[in-house]
């Protein structure tokens, strides 16, 4: 038998640290900061592109941070015109990712229920409803019965009306980052997990060194795809990406013998409840307005007190449930909640995508699209204008969306 290592022996808690099995390319053409949904995407589509020697770096491991959770929402139901455009384009892309990449995702297109429990609301959501359909999404209005009728948790009478797209739907974040890897690689990106950036300096000839614990990279291009990490990396660039990041908590029942019926992402305006099925159980969530800003990730149950409160209202059977499970992630929450996508302006040979304030994994493939476009100089099929992050030092104007949570 083989003593035991009197280090760790002697710190029990200490943390293993995972050594990566290869080096670090001494050079690459781009260097994608952040391993989400958003990064490995980018570096698909800049690979699809022809572009050589792509190095995505992730700290931890590839979606180890929000596109972590077991299950993120997939849909077009925006009230801003490039939020619709950019969730129509990526369903497109989940609808046809199992026929293109050979991985199942998990999609299951339930359908969105936003509900309405004021007048304001309703008119808003009116509007939304009628711009989503000019922009061809399926959505429509419905009143308090047939809200019932597609979901039968809810309390019909605490209802105005809600708006129905039942193309949306959810699916699960950890396959699609793996088929879009698997893709990336076969077309020669590389991926770098366990591998920290600590420092980033840019060279008098415009290069710039990216530094970690693995050692350090030369690249023209740095992309920015960190999350709720990204401000501090924009910082070593000099680029002013404003994050807040703020813990978002759900939970899971515990599983049934028999599924619940089958019920729409289902949201309330009114108080950010949200639920759907998770197998044969619920999923359960509630943006907690009590929540400190920071990057803790550690599960806790203070926020099950506003859910059980919103639940009493909208869906009381679902007040005080018994948890089986839970998660904690980071929304990347930036000024107006809406993304940042674009070419920093002072900073040469720097892209970013990120601040998408909870609607990364839906927007994802559509913004790989964009950013390899703006690498390439080439016209994307959306103006990211609007969304630079300039925005926020005076130079555009906020943006405004109803249908977040």
């Amino acid at each position: 038998m083989n003593d035991p290592d009197p280090v760790v022996d002697h710190l029990a808690h200490v943390v293993p640290l995972v050594v990566p099995a290869e080096p670090l390319p001494p050079v690459a053409t781009v260097v994608v900061v952040g391993g989400g949904i958003m990064g490995v995407s980018i570096a698909f589509h800049l690979a699809e592109a022809g572009v050589a020697e792509v190095l995505v770096l992730e700290r931890n491991t590839l979606g180890s941070g929000s596109s972590a959770k077991p299950l993120g929402g997939v849909r077009a139901t925006f009230s801003d015109t490039r939020n619709i455009v950019l969730g129509q384009r990526s369903l497109v892309a989940f609808e046809q990712f199992e026929q293109r990449f050979g991985t199942d995702i998990g999609l299951r297109q339930v359908g969105y229920l936003f509900l309405c429990r004021t007048g304001d609301q309703v008119a808003a959501v009116e509007q939304s409803v009628r711009q989503q359909n000019d922009l061809g999404c399926p959505s429509r209005m419905v009143d308090p019965a047939e809200a019932q009728r597609l979901n039968p948790f809810l309390d019909p009478g605490c209802l105005l009306a809600a708006s129905y797209s039942p193309r949306d739907g959810y699916a699960e974040p950890a396959r699609v980052v793996a088929g879009y890897r698997a893709a990336a690689e076969r077309l020669g990106a590389r991926f770098a997990e366990h591998t920290e950036v600590v420092e980033v300096t840019t060279g008098a000839d415009g290069r710039h060194q990216v530094t970690t614990q693995c050692g350090s990279v030369t690249t023209p291009t740095v992309v920015i795809a960190a999350g709720a990490w990204s401000t501090r990396l924009g910082a070593m660039l000099g680029v002013h990406l404003p994050i807040e990041a703020i813990r978002r908590q759900i939970g899971f029942t515990p599983q049934q013998h028999h599924p619940y019926p089958t019920v729409p992402f289902t949201l309330d305006l009114s108080t950010t409840l949200y639920f759907h099925n998770h197998r044969h159980g619920l999923l359960l969530g509630i943006s907690n307005t009590d929540e400190e800003p920071g990057l803790c990730r550690e599960f806790s149950y203070g926020w099950t007190r506003a859910f059980d409160a919103a639940a009493e209202i909208v869906a009381p059977s679902l007040a005080h449930r018994r948890l089986a499970g839970g998660w904690a992630g980071l929304y990347e929450n930036s000024p107006d909640h809406n993304a940042m996508i674009g070419r920093a302006r002072n900073a040469p040979g720097v892209l970013y995508a990120t601040g998408f304030s909870g609607h990364g994994f839906l927007q994802g493939p559509a913004v790989g699209e964009i950013v390899r476009d703006l690498y390439l100089g080439r016209e994307p099929f959306l103006d990211p204008a609007p969304m630079s992050a300039d925005r926020f030092t005076g130079d555009g104007n906020l943006l405004r969306e109803v249908h977040i949570i």
